[in-house]
């Protein structure tokens, strides 16, 4: 059995101003995606040039912040937000949801693409590879702040299992966040970026996110503690978060298809 660091969460302290490293996961995160894009706009089938990297990061930026507040507001405490519409807005007390975010950036893309006079599947297509490096960024920031930690196990049957200083059951539990750091993070940006190293029919990059990481966050949910103020949606079993990610799954599964069905139409190219 192993027990958290207990590191602590605050990483740097400026008199009144606090830097938490979840903030800091997300400015790495950003950080990384910017360089990503950066080389990627340097392939030949690229939608967007260098130049316009800056802006992309920054709709991206705004799509993760203002949806992921919106969704985890929506999604996740919609009863809160109707006894308190204002609490929208009170983002200092925490709160993201990938949902949302994922909802968020889907229409700060739209609209960049808009602007650029672009496809707005081929601009998805080629942010969609630098979610998972956020993704894995905001679980590590999770486990250092001890969030969304998992269910208890017994420490017998799982040589990981994990006591979080935090959790006042002291319970040994799964380090999920570990197990989204890994399936969500690091085998979802392996798969995606190997899909995308080639070009691809608009959308079919976007269409297989959609896939993987419904199945990931559906699996690893079975590992991860349900919102104590949510509990099981359904059976006995399923959580909210599984939920929202079996409809990505089959939004994905006809993405990928519609995709594919596409590019068999259009004439071949001589």
């Amino acid at each position: 059995m192993l027990t958290h660091p207990n590191i602590d969460p605050v990483a740097l302290s400026l008199g009144p101003l606090s830097i938490h490293w979840y903030g800091v996961m997300y400015l790495l995160a950003f950080g990384a995606a910017w360089w990503l894009a950066l080389r990627r706009s340097g392939s030949d089938y690229a939608p967007i040039k260098r130049a316009q990297v800056d802006d992309l990061i920054f709709y991206g930026a705004l799509g993760v912040v203002l949806g992921g507040r919106f969704g985890y507001v929506m999604f996740y405490n919609f009863d809160k937000f109707l006894d308190n519409p204002l609490w929208l807005f009170q983002v200092w007390q925490g709160g993201m949801s990938f949902h949302g975010g994922l909802l968020g950036v889907f229409v700060a893309m739209v609209l960049y693409a808009r602007r650029l006079k672009v496809g707005a599947g081929a601009l998805l297509d080629f942010v969609v590879p630098l979610a998972p490096v956020g993704l894995g960024m905001g679980r590590l920031g999770n486990f250092i702040g001890q969030e969304l930690w998992g269910r208890p196990v017994d420490p017998a049957t799982l040589p990981w299992a994990m006591i979080f200083p935090a959790d006042p059951e002291g319970l040994a539990r799964h380090p999920s966040q570990l197990y989204q750091l890994g399936l969500e993070g690091l085998l979802l940006f392996t798969i995606i970026y190997a899909f995308s190293a080639r070009a691809r029919p608009p959308w079919s990059v976007g269409g297989l996110f959609l896939i993987c990481y419904g199945v990931f966050r559906f699996i690893v949910e079975f590992y991860r503690q349900p919102d104590s103020h949510i509990g099981f949606d359904a059976f006995g079993w399923l959580t909210r978060g599984q939920l929202l990610s079996v409809p990505m799954v089959l939004l994905g599964i006809v993405v990928m298809i519609a995709a594919y069905r596409g590019a068999a139409k259009l004439p071949a190219q001589s």
